[in-house]
């Protein structure tokens, strides 16, 4: 979520600026059009004189013959600045489809896992009750003695304040125990409290103790 999170963010940014640029270069490209429609509009005018035989005069028939031809090469110079923002227009447009739609990708894969993350949050929750409710239950029938002494080993040992003892081998700290103290440990009452030479955790004798 926080990669995704980051990402969105800096898609985010990238998007204003794209749309920033497409903006800028919408205005650039209208200004060209009007720039190209008033010299095309001029030459027109021009040319209806010409052809109209408006101007008598040689000189004049000269100048505006220079005229129409130098309105002729503004209007290609125009046309081809035009040409060349539209289609700086048409990448940039595209640029910023692109960046939408990968926003739109993360924004779903973003919501997606956070459905995810809810439902384990939930999970876990209704996991904890069921334990917190076994534990209760379990807890019952301990001594409070007893329960004490299982929360202070597990406040010290990492959680963990009673371990089973398996082929010899305490499961809370992986030691086997020594045989003399097993034979201890075979010799005990069952409900005589035991505790790791080792880790000090409660020992819990299974009927695999190998004892």
């Amino acid at each position: 979520m926080e990669r995704l999170q980051s990402e969105r963010k800096e898609l985010e940014a990238a998007v204003v600026a794209a749309a920033t640029k497409v903006e800028d270069l919408t205005r650039e490209q209208s200004k060209a059009e009007r720039d190209v429609e008033q010299v095309r509009a001029r030459r027109e005018r021009d040319e209806q004189r010409l052809q109209a035989g408006q101007v008598a005069s040689p000189k004049d028939l000269e100048n505006l013959q220079h005229e129409i031809e130098s309105l002729t090469k503004r209007q290609s110079d125009l046309e081809d600045v035009q040409l060349e923002i539209m289609e700086r227009l048409e990448a940039a447009t595209a640029e910023h489809d692109e960046l939408r739609q990968k926003l739109s990708e993360v924004e779903s894969r973003l919501e997606a896992t956070e459905r995810t993350r809810d439902e384990a949050y939930a999970a876990i929750d209704a996991e904890a009750e069921n334990v917190r409710r076994d534990r209760a239950e379990a807890a019952a029938d301990v001594t409070d003695e007893l329960l004490a002494l299982y929360e202070k080993i597990r406040s010290q040992q990492g959680g963990i304040g009673a371990a089973a003892l398996r082929q010899r081998r305490c499961e809370g700290c992986r030691m086997e125990l020594d045989t003399s103290y097993l034979l201890k440990v075979a010799a005990a009452p069952p409900d005589e409290v035991l505790r790791c030479e080792e880790c000090r955790r409660i020992l819990v004798r299974t009927a695999d103790s190998g004892v």
